[in-house]
């Protein structure tokens, strides 16, 4: 059985944190190292010892150094030989570790489909209000164009750093998308068509930005001119989403959430 290391950047998200681990604590899967990397951000101690069965390192930053350089210090101190990424607002559903590491058996990077779901905040915990089968194919020259690539869950073998290196906090808002293409360009890269990861979408828009600002821009320009990838749209995430060419891309999936808030060992104190 492979150690696998979650590495998770927090800033000051302390119940949806607890959902997570909450998550992490019903995996089939039992051989995890989890490293939360607290980036400058209200202490979290607490929050980790309601989960003592779990293996937690936990790193804190002196000051807020950014959640791409976040990623890179928390896998850095990986001991797995499998990596696996996450926010500290996703949600994983029992089954989802066990299957990626399954399905590294013929790959070297794997990711599943998401559902996205819409909430409200009660006493502080998320009640879901809508959800949306994010479920693309993986065509690598569309994926040039407008990624779906969401690195929510998804696993690889680390010795992909020692080949490509790190996340690039140059690229910032697009590091997901400069890595998935740096990684396909020499990796065995594989989408798993299960749902089996839950990403969080607020109304205020915690996670994906409804307008492209002009520092978004700037990053999206500098990731274009990394790869090559030419002059890319800038419009809202949803109408993207909306445009023929991204439309035709979308995939059956299973689906396997019942819908079911995850409520954490911190909203049962």
């Amino acid at each position: 059985m492979q150690f696998v290391s979650i590495v998770i950047p927090t800033f000051n998200r302390p119940y949806p944190l607890a959902e997570l681990l909450e998550s992490l604590s019903r995996q089939t899967y039992s051989k995890l190292d989890i490293i939360i990397v607290n980036d400058g951000g209200e202490r979290v101690d607490d929050i980790v010892a309601l989960y003592p069965e779990l293996d937690v390192q936990l790193i804190h930053c002196a000051e807020n150094v950014g959640h791409v350089e976040a990623r890179n210090i928390g896998v850095k101190a990986a001991k797995g030989d499998v990596i696996m990424l996450c926010d500290d607002d996703d949600l994983l559903l029992p089954c989802h570790v066990e299957r990626m590491v399954l399905e590294l058996a013929d790959a070297d990077f794997v990711y599943s489909d998401v559902e996205i779901f819409h909430y409200r905040v009660e006493n502080n915990q998320r009640i879901p209000t809508k959800r949306f089968l994010f479920a693309y194919d993986d065509d690598r020259e569309a994926m040039r164009q407008f990624s779906t690539y969401v690195p929510s869950g998804s696993a690889y073998r680390r010795e992909i750093h020692e080949k490509i290196g790190y996340f690039d906090p140059y690229v910032n808002n697009y590091w997901d998308w400069d890595f998935f293409l740096r990684v396909s360009a020499s990796f065995r890269v594989k989408r798993v068509a299960v749902a089996s990861v839950l990403y969080a979408f607020s109304n205020e828009g915690d996670h994906l930005s409804r307008q492209m600002n002009d520092k978004r821009k700037m990053y999206l320009d500098r990731l274009s001119k990394k790869h090559g990838l030419g002059n890319l749209p800038t419009k809202n995430f949803w109408l993207l989403l909306e445009e023929p060419e991204v439309a035709k891309r979308k995939a059956p999936s299973k689906v396997i959430w019942d819908g079911t808030p995850i409520v954490s060992r911190l909203h049962r104190l």
